[in-house]
């Protein structure tokens, strides 16, 4: 594995991290506060192929590979947590599946509207009785005619009331367990779709956080995502590299928290010199910085693999097991270097240690990356 970015990779990033320092940092706090949707900045990151990053360029996106995704996700989220995670989920959970189990007919059709940004893309697989445990899924989804009827409930749905193309999941068969679940490309216009309640969270607030639900809702026979049973299947595979975006997610996070710490340590006086020059911030800063570098690497290596077309369940498992807890250790060290005004809105540490809590959680919990490593181990 090369470890050094290309030089295309480091022209992207270069190019990312630039418009997110421009257009996505100034409007984060006001965003996080209002609990408002990045409209302005994902229209900009439309135009720019950031919504179609890993999406074909026959289908109008930019084609691009893993490692460059990761590096994408990684400097969006370094400016906005939010708008990092609607990013991911826009292309790992929504245009890969479609990618990779659609028929050509279902990728003219939806991958170039998800490359312009014409919609946003959500991942319709939690439920109120099936988080951790997908097979336990009770949306059904019946065969009438040419139609497909859909009656369940979807919870925790980034992007939810702002989601125009789903990738939904409904039991076709009851007998057969998980092997009866079944994969729906779902558009919000469908007769019988509804955005349920909005979530009040304590961070990423501007993903903007729902339930859906799916009322007698009519799902054309041609927007089956796969074969009948097949759903189980996507829906691991999706999230294994939806987990890659997580990971990078919170590799952005934990960067922009030592950015922060240092920045305020060299300007804050006590006792006659900077903070900086106080050991004792210094090892926080050290350990902070060696922790981000080794979940970049994880992350990374992650997305090399999966790029080689080789198996990368554990890989992308470690990688975001290892970066959610250094997000979130890193968050809460930046508080601790700014002390009583970390704790405080008027520096954004604070949100940085809220955002960083969620990277354990979604897309699979610490507790269930650990289960996907040992499993991998001791299989």
């Amino acid at each position: 594995m090369i470890l050094e970015l290309n030089e295309q990779q480091n022209m992207i990033r270069n190019m990312v991290r630039e418009f997110a320092e421009k257009e996505v940092r100034p409007k984060a706090a006001e965003l996080d506060e209002k609990e408002e949707y990045p409209h302005t900045s994902l229209k900009r990151m439309a135009e720019l192929g950031i919504l179609g990053a890993i999406i074909p360029q026959e289908y109008g996106g930019a084609g691009l590979d893993t490692v460059t995704y990761s590096v994408i996700i990684e400097e969006i989220s370094r400016a906005c947590a939010s708008t990092g995670v609607v990013t991911s989920v826009h292309n790992s959970l929504t245009a890969w599946p479609i990618m990779h189990y659609g028929t050509e007919e279902q990728k003219k059709k939806y991958l170039p509207i998800l490359a312009k940004g014409e919609k946003i893309g959500a991942f319709g697989g939690t439920e109120p009785m099936a988080g951790s445990d997908l097979g336990a899924m009770q949306t059904t989804a019946e065969l009438k005619g040419e139609n497909y009827i859909l009656n369940g409930t979807k919870t925790f749905i980034t992007s939810g009331p702002e989601a125009g193309i789903i990738i939904a999941f409904g039991i076709t068969d009851k007998e057969a367990g998980a092997r009866g679940l079944s994969a729906f490309i779902v558009d919000s216009d469908f007769e019988g779709y509804s955005v349920g309640g909005i979530f009040d969270k304590i961070g990423i607030n501007a993903s903007l956080t729902s339930e859906l639900i799916f009322e007698d809702m009519v799902v054309p026979k041609e927007n089956l995502l796969g074969k009948e049973g097949e759903g189980f299947k996507i829906a691991l595979a999706t999230l294994d590299g939806g987990r890659i975006g997580i990971a990078s997610q919170a590799v952005g996070i934990a960067q922009a928290a030592l950015d922060e710490s240092v920045e305020y340590s060299k300007q804050r006086q006590q006792f006659g010199k900077p903070l900086s020059k106080f050991q004792a911030i210094q090892w926080m800063i050290s350990e902070m910085a060696t922790k981000i570098e080794a979940a970049r690497l994880l992350t990374r290596s992650a997305a090399y693999v999966k790029d080689t077309g080789a198996r990368f369940s554990k890989e992308a498992a470690m990688a975001k097991l290892f970066a959610a807890d250094t997000a979130s250790w890193c968050a809460d060290r930046a508080i601790q270097v700014h002390g009583g005004y970390g704790y405080t809105k008027e520096y954004p540490v604070e949100r940085l240690y809220r955002d960083a809590r969620i990277t354990g959680i979604y897309e699979g919990t610490s507790e269930v990356m650990k289960m996907v490593i040992a499993g991998s181990l001791l299989r």
